[in-house]
């Protein structure tokens, strides 16, 4: 499937993701942005979506960042001690990547080539993703571990697949081994991690030879529709990768590009059970809730996300983090 909406009935899902903070002392004031409104295209449409901010915003707005993905900006300016928001969504979705063939995708270092700068020559949007970024630094470990995937000629997605499946053979899902601020370096060391560690692991070995791969937030449900096996990163915020794939059969062309989802926490190309909320380079782009605050001293966080087939119970999957900050 290249292009156009699917016809084939679609997978309705509903996500609930609620964040609360306390705060061991008063907050006078905050400022905070948001990335939790799902994206809509031709294979994932967004039926309905609501932010609920507790307290009251004194002021918000809406608007799309540089990547064209849904921010919402709130505002508080009366004191407060705990801050609760929580994003509600009913998404429909397609699978993206029907009739997928990566043999039929074109070779890595003809794609890496196009990338190159030539005076005068058309510029290519899917460079941006190709650097280096904060989250995914260029370490020459990566492009050690990534070599034997890139064979020269080798289809571009069929690259990035025999990699995701290295990876996941390699590397061990543990949760709370890392956090965000663990460095990549580390992750690739102790070959253990989350999902976020692995979508950046799989970008970095990407962006070594060349090749534009994006960082993919989004939910996760774990048991996906029909009888397939249970996955990892629970019911919870999820993250994954898209490869630069042009002209491949089953990678759809869309006006940002044509993009490969690749699940390195589950080594599958997702289906239906993945939302995507928000593309960028890595984690830093697509935080899904960050701000700066004047006081409130020390804090705890609890981050809790449902995910369920649109009719069914909710699935609950709660994240804690209670060292005080």
């Amino acid at each position: 499937m290249n292009g156009g909406a699917p016809s084939a009935a679609p997978c309705v899902l509903d996500v609930e993701h609620r964040t609360r903070y306390a705060y061991s002392s008063p907050v006078s004031a905050s400022h905070h942005m948001a990335h939790l409104q799902p994206l809509s295209d031709a294979h994932q449409q967004l039926h309905a979506w609501t932010l609920q901010i507790e307290p009251g915003p004194a002021h918000s707005r809406a608007s799309r960042d540089g990547f064209g993905n849904a921010q919402h900006h709130f505002e508080l300016h009366a004191a407060h001690t705990r801050l609760v928001v929580c994003a509600r969504s009913r998404v429909a979705l397609w699978p993206r990547h029907v009739g997928l063939k990566p043999e039929d995708a074109p070779a890595w270092d003809a794609l890496a080539a196009r990338l190159r700068y030539v005076a005068g020559g058309a510029f290519e949007p899917a460079l941006e993703f190709a650097l280096p970024s904060p989250y995914v630094p260029r370490l020459p470990a990566l492009a050690g571990f990534a070599a034997p995937s890139f064979l020269p000629g080798r289809p571009v997605a069929a690259v990035a697949l025999d990699l995701m499946h290295r990876m996941h053979a390699d590397f061990a899902y543990e949760s709370r081994s890392t956090d965000v601020d663990t460095p990549l370096a580390r992750v690739l060391a102790q070959r253990r991690g989350v999902c976020q560690d692995f979508a950046h692991l799989l970008a970095g070995c990407l962006r070594a030879y060349g090749v534009p791969a994006r960082y993919v937030s989004g939910y996760l449900l774990t048991r996906p529709p029909g009888d397939g096996p249970a996955l990892l990163g629970a019911d919870a915020s999820h993250a994954w990768v898209q490869v630069w794939s042009p002209a491949t059969p089953g990678v759809p062309d869309a006006p940002d590009g044509a993009w490969l989802d690749l699940d390195p926490t589950n080594d599958l190309v997702p289906g239906t059970g993945h939302v995507r909320v928000a593309v960028g380079r890595d984690f830093g782009d697509v935080t899904p809730l960050r701000g700066v605050v004047r006081g409130g001293g020390r804090h705890q966080l609890e981050v809790g996300v449902h995910t369920s087939e649109a009719g069914a119970p909710l699935a609950c999957a709660v994240e804690e983090e209670s060292t005080p900050r």
